[in-house]
């Protein structure tokens, strides 16, 4: 692994600039606590809020989509939905681009212009929703580009991995994606509260009316009442303006992860470059999806998207091709596999459990005097937009907790435990779907649901730190950030997929199926994780 550069200054050398480090070497336990920590400390608590501004913009569709119905919005039911899956195939997508950038453009640079683009799909969607009749391209366009938030995490944790020594790999990189996470938590939460009252003004324009009964944090909204959906978009901008001066003026460029960013123009050209190859690619998507199986279009998306960045020209292919040396690695395919055991579970059960709650609870059976059985509306159904947030809050708080302790015992060993409770939730959790969806009384059953599905996140959560922890153990300085890129950007296509399948199995009226089917894939993870890292004579023993 490479510590420096040439002509590198020596302990306690100031950098060349304030934004460029040109010595980093955090091996070195002198180096680290004389001067890396601080600086890795700085740049951490930097883009945890960025971060987590990513996740909060690339989902704000679930919610949102779900407010425009109440709305009324001239939209069909699968258009609604549609704007969903395009969100998550687009950040998905460009978290493959995504995963090159720090060691082509620097971690400063890319992080202050990700997180500043964050603010297009913010304010446009915002303007968007105050008009009804804005035409549907327009969402989808924005939707598509609140996909860049998704990408950003490739990124930010290829930028994160790369302040910290080995030894704090778990702590660094469960610290930024876990509290990152909470993005997905303070969206769920902020964005039905901040839909009614008009905090902008007359800078927002005016309510709406619901049309159909809401739902928040604090209670249940009636039909009737004003509602600023506008606000869903606007919020962010509140966060994201500071966010980027933050990154502009307190990150760093690590020369020795990026040797020749360019200047800042140049960097930003880099970055804009890559991220339109992954847009190409997502909009491709979204339309083989129309034409061919959801197995078949996925695999097409990720290798048209790969092709592309290998044919780009300039000075950015020698470091893409040299990059592209991951895949030559076994590594980085049973990572993958666990990390989609790990990530893929949280950001898809994190789309698809509101859709859970509504469909599953919000109907039930009647028998009739004959002993007719009929499907009906159940009154006094849970709302999604009230329980919704509670299992992306516990996996996203305890991920840093899945870190440490991966730390302390070796990250393979923790990733076998979850998977064995993730197996078995999975069952407990189909079982008792079956026996709601078929219930003259789901809320009876509503409890235990919740609960399986906490455990399930929480599982998630400490195997997200788990993962991280044993990809910075096994990869090197200029793989690993690479390597977590590329993964969490196959993973990230949970969010696609989870709700696709489940709602598919709801609608069958065999919801069981679903989670049956990701118990069997918990279990191959089982046997991928035992093979490699586990078993006596494992490639690399518990990393």
């Amino acid at each position: 692994m490479a510590n420096s550069t040439a002509g590198a200054s020596p302990i306690g050398a100031k950098p060349k600039t304030n934004a460029d480090i040109e010595h980093w070497d955090v091996e070195n336990q002198q180096f680290w606590e004389q001067e890396g920590k601080s600086i890795a400390t700085r740049n951490l608590w930097i883009s945890i809020p960025s971060l987590l501004m990513g996740f909060a913009v690339w989902l704000m569709w679930g919610m949102i989509t779900t407010q425009m119905k109440n709305l009324g919005f001239p939209f069909s039911i699968e258009q609604l939905f549609t704007l969903t899956a395009i969100a998550g195939l687009s950040g998905a997508t460009l978290r493959i681009p995504a995963s090159f950038m720090i060691k082509i453009a620097g971690g400063r640079n890319t992080v202050f212009l990700t997180t500043a683009l964050l603010m297009l799909p913010a304010a446009g969607t915002g303007l968007a929703l105050m008009n009804p009749d804005t035409p549907f391209i327009v969402f989808q366009a924005l939707a598509l580009l609140s996909g860049i938030g998704g990408g950003n995490f490739a990124c930010s944790m290829s930028n994160i991995s790369a302040f910290y020594p080995k030894s704090k790999q778990g702590y660094g990189l469960g610290m930024n994606a876990g509290l990152g996470n909470f993005g997905v938590t303070t969206m769920q939460v902020l964005i039905p509260l901040a839909m009614t009252v008009g905090i902008f003004g007359a800078l927002a324009g005016d309510p709406m009316q619901l049309q159909s009964p809401s739902g928040t944090l604090i209670g249940r909204i009636e039909a009737g009442t004003d509602t600023w959906i506008q606000n869903a978009g606007f919020l962010w901008l509140v966060f994201l303006i500071p966010l980027a001066f933050a990154g502009w003026f307190g990150m760093n460029n690590l020369k020795v992860v990026t040797p020749n960013p360019g200047t800042p123009m140049a960097a930003f050209g880099k970055i804009l470059g890559l991220y339109a190859v992954g847009m190409l690619t997502s909009i491709a998507g979204v339309w083989a999806l129309g034409l061919l199986n959801m197995w078949l279009a996925l695999p097409l998306t990720i290798v048209l998207t790969v092709i592309l960045l290998r044919l780009i020209p300039g000075d950015i292919k020698p470091s893409i091709k040299n990059q592209f040396a991951i895949f030559n690695n076994k590594h980085t395919w049973s990572m993958t596999v666990l990390y989609i055991l790990t990530f893929g579970s949280f950001i898809g059960f994190s789309a698809a459990l509101p859709l859970s709650i509504s469909v599953i609870f919000g109907n039930m059976m009647e028998v009739a005097a004959d002993g007719t059985v009929t499907r009906v509306v159940n009154p006094d159904a849970p709302s999604a937009l009230t329980w919704a947030w509670m299992g992306p809050f516990v996996g996203a708080l305890i991920r840093p907790v899945g870190g440490w302790i991966s730390d302390k015992m070796g990250g393979s060993i923790v990733t076998q435990i979850i998977s064995v409770v993730m197996v078995v939730a999975s069952v407990a959790t189909g079982y008792v779907m079956m026996l709601a969806y078929n219930s003259t009384d789901p809320n009876s059953y509503f409890a235990v649901f919740l609960i399986l599905f906490i455990i399930l996140f929480a599982a998630s959560g400490i195997g997200n730190g788990s993962t991280f922890r044993s990809i910075g153990f096994i990869f090197n300085q200029q793989q690993k950030g690479p390597v977590l890129g590329w993964t969490s950007a196959v993973a990230a296509y949970g969010a696609f997929i989870a709700p696709r399948v489940m709602g598919q199995q709801i609608q069958a009226g065999t919801p069981e199926l679903a989670m049956y089917g990701f118990a069997v894939f918990y279990a191959v993870c089982l046997v991928v994780n035992w093979w490699f890292y586990l078993r006596k004579n494992a490639y690399i023993k518990n990393p």
